[in-house]
């Protein structure tokens, strides 16, 4: 059954010491996941892959990618804690319904804005075959607008999405910092827009 091992237990698992899966952790090879106190924990079905072991042949051949997605608005509430916790609490979700996870994706970043590095980097891993689970505390934390239409996006290319809770449970001050981002945007582009023109009568009028 799926688990997780602490870095004591890999070592045995994959009879190698602690320090080869630190270093393998620094240079890509087998990234664990972390606790907010910064432990690593390993997926069992993740080293199985790892190590080439076999499917029993009376076990699925479907096999499920599964990846989380924790995001929050700023980076004080990463430094306070909430984005490790939230990513800790999709992790218990997926071993209580054993759904291995491939992929711990975390966000830093308002959810009106689309081009988080790790919402692109989730949306690649989806297009390409990657990631055919996701799960996501509330649907606020993938995206504040337009989520049916991204659901059905993914779901397009075989990626069931899993929502825990149906109630954004963030902070007030989160979304009031979303909505601020949001007035800056169409702030940015109407003055953007405006000096352009503004530049573009002088030149007129000097031409003349």
């Amino acid at each position: 059954m799926w688990k997780l091992l602490n870095i004591k237990e890999t070592a045995s698992y994959l009879n190698v010491s602690q320090d080869t899966l630190r270093k393998w952790d620094k240079s890509g090879k087998l990234i664990p996941s972390k606790t907010p106190g910064g432990h690593r924990r390993y997926d069992t079905d993740l080293l199985d892959v790892f190590i080439g072991k076999e499917t029993k042949p009376n076990e699925t051949n479907s096999v499920i990618s599964c990846a989380t997605y924790a995001r929050v608005s700023s980076h004080e509430q990463k430094i306070k804690g909430d984005l490790d916790r939230q990513s800790l609490r999709l992790s218990e979700y997926c071993a209580k319904h054993n759904l291995p996870i491939t992929h711990i994706i975390k966000d830093v970043g308002s959810g009106l804005n689309d081009n988080r590095n790790g919402f692109i980097r989730l949306t690649d891993l989806i297009i390409q075959g990657k990631v055919n689970t996701l799960v996501v505390e509330h649907k606020d934390r993938l995206t504040r607008f337009q989520f049916k239409f991204i659901k059905k996006m993914f779901e397009s290319y075989g990626c069931e999405v899993i929502i825990i809770n149906g109630i954004d449970v963030s902070d007030t001050e989160e979304l009031a910092t979303d909505m601020m981002s949001l007035l800056a945007s169409f702030s940015g582009r109407f003055y953007g827009k405006r000096s352009a023109e503004r530049r573009k009568k002088n030149n007129n009028v000097k031409s003349n």
